[in-house]
Order: C-alpha cells, then sequence, then structure tokens
C-alpha cells in the first residue's frame, strides 16, 4: 500500500466533511459490519473492554454493545466529526465512548481490552505489520482481534477505468490475504484466521456510483489530476468495457480476519529483531513463585 496516498490528516478532514452523509450511503460498510459481527456468535466471549477501532458513525459499537451489554464499548476513531454521529447512538442504558484517536498509535494501556473489532478501516493504514504490533500491545494474552479489510482485488473495474480516465491517476494496492496472515504472525497473534468474499455493487449510472464513492470516502482510495466528480464524464465513457446488462458494478474483495492475544512472553518480531515483553504484574507473580 502507498502510504503517500494515505496522509492521515487529508483522511481525517475528508472523513469529518463527510460524517452527516455517510450512513445514507453506506450500505456496503454496513452489510460487512454484520457478516463480522455474526462471526462472534462461534466463541463464547465475556469482554469487559471493547474497542471499535476506525468505528465512523458507530454503527458497530452500537451492534457490539447489543451483544455485550455489561462491557465498555469504546468507539476509536480519528474523526471527531465521525464521533458525534457515535454519540448521537449512544444511549443511556447502553452508553458508547468515543475516543479520538490514530488507531495506529492507541492510547490505551497495554492488555487493557479483550476484544478488539476493526470493519473496512485496516486500508487507511500503510503498514498492516506495525499496525497488528500495535493491536497486539493492547490486547489481553487470549483476547481476540476480528476484523475486515479491503483485498487486492477491490476495486478492480473502478481502478482500471480511472487509469484510462485520468492520465496522472494514482490507486492503492491492497494487502493480499498472504501479506495479511504474515502481519498476524509477525506480531505474534495465536490461532489467525482469515478468509475472504467478494461483493459487487451494481450503479444504474454513473452519478449514482461516484456519488456512493464521494459519500464513503472511498474515492480517496483513488487519486488523480482531478477528483471522480470533476472526471464524472471521461470515467463514464471508460467505464463502458466493465458494464454488466447495463449497470456499472464495482467489486471489493473483502478480507475477514480472526486471530488472539498470545501469553505474555510470546516473542513478535520487528526490524530490530525479536522483542519480547512482560506486564509489571506478571514479573511480581512470577518473582513470588520463585520464593
Amino acid at each position: 500500500m502507498d502510504a503517500k496516498l494515505l496522509n492521515p490528516r487529508a483522511v481525517r478532514r475528508t472523513f469529518d466533511r463527510l460524517a452527516s452523509l455517510y450512513d445514507g450511503h453506506a450500505a456496503r460498510e454496513q452489510e460487512v459490519a454484520s457478516r463480522l459481527l455474526d462471526r462472534l456468535e462461534f466463541h463464547r466471549l465475556t469482554p469487559q473492554r471493547i474497542v471499535d477501532l476506525g468505528c465512523g458513525t458507530g454503527q458497530a459499537s452500537a451492534g457490539l454493545k447489543k451483544r455485550f451489554t455489561k462491557a465498555q464499548v469504546i468507539g476509536l476513531d480519528s474523526s471527531h466529526a465521525m464521533l458525534v454521529q457515535l454519540q448521537r447512538r449512544s444511549g443511556i442504558l447502553r452508553r458508547l465512548r468515543a475516543v479520538c484517536a490514530d488507531m495506529s498509535a492507541l492510547p490505551l494501556a497495554d492488555q487493557s481490552s479483550e476484544l478488539l473489532f476493526s470493519n473496512l478501516a485496516m486500508q487507511w493504514c500503510p503498514d498492516p505489520v506495525s499496525l497488528f504490533a500495535e493491536f497486539r500491545r493492547v490486547l489481553t494474552p487470549g483476547g481476540m482481534l476480528l476484523f475486515s479489510s479491503f483485498g487486492p482485488a477491490s476495486l478492480g473495474e473502478l481502478r482500471a477505468a480511472w487509469a484510462q480516465a485520468d492520465g496522472t491517476a494514482q490507486t492503492m494496492e491492497f494487502v493480499d490475504i498472504l501479506q495479511v496472515g504474515d502481519a498476524l504472525m509477525a506480531a505474534g497473534f495465536q490461532e489467525p484466521v482469515i478468509d475472504a468474499d467478494r461483493i459487487t455493487v451494481s450503479y444504474p449510472d454513473i452519478d449514482s456510483l461516484v456519488r456512493e464513492l464521494e459519500a464513503t470516502g472511498t474515492s480517496g482510495l483513488l487519486q488523480g489530476r482531478s477528483s471522480l466528480a470533476e472526471a464524472k464524464d471521461s470515467l463514464e465513457k471508460a467505464y463502458e468495457p466493465f458494464r454488466v446488462e447495463g449497470k456499472y458494478p464495482v467489486t471489493y474483495e473483502i478480507i475477514y480476519g480472526t486471530a488472539f492475544g498470545p501469553p505474555e512472553g510470546q516473542p513478535r518480531k520487528t526490524p530490530q529483531g525479536d522483542v519480547v515483553t512482560f506486564s509489571v504484574e506478571s514479573l511480581r507473580k512470577s518473582g513470588r513463585h520463585k520464593r
């Protein structure tokens, strides 16, 4: 993934601007969130703290709170405006906590969360190895990481058409399923399970396609001399070979991942070599045991 396309400030400004529009256009994100939440049915969890990483407007956060009523659910996002929308979902009986922060630098204590959840947010972070290392830091031993992200086949038709429509076009190259697995293993996660499926959304016209991609921020993954909206006519012509039954398809490869926090003492790989960490409490217990 090209980090130059993912300026954190630009991403934050984009989602601040779109926060009030987002839910009305985010059917794809909502469907993937639902599928991800369904995967929790196969695990017996009693988390005390859950963090929804890159929570957006908090739809999944609310679903997590409904499922785990006794847990503290934190919605974390770099966009303050998105968190305002999350707080509007928060009720007196099912209160959600909002934290404005970058998911690659979490303002959370080590081993402080039993469940980390992230729906279609990781594609905005260019370095999955360091991202998973940060996730592992805040996850308790045996805690669960559950996430979804875009795979390399995502936006295939759109990227090809965009390259023809704008000679200066740049598009994101998403990490594949093997790279995701390698990054999880490098961070020391245990029992990783990764799979993928594809979702194709078809639009009746180019206006609808561009409007939805702009409203969900997805257009930020494609850059060029002009925006999608500004190059709409050229994009429509370039899309012609990809039309199916008169409609404009956009395909998304969705990677789903589940993994668990390792026990203390499990090494993680870094550019400086393997690193092993222990909590102060575990060292104290170890010292008492030796006596």
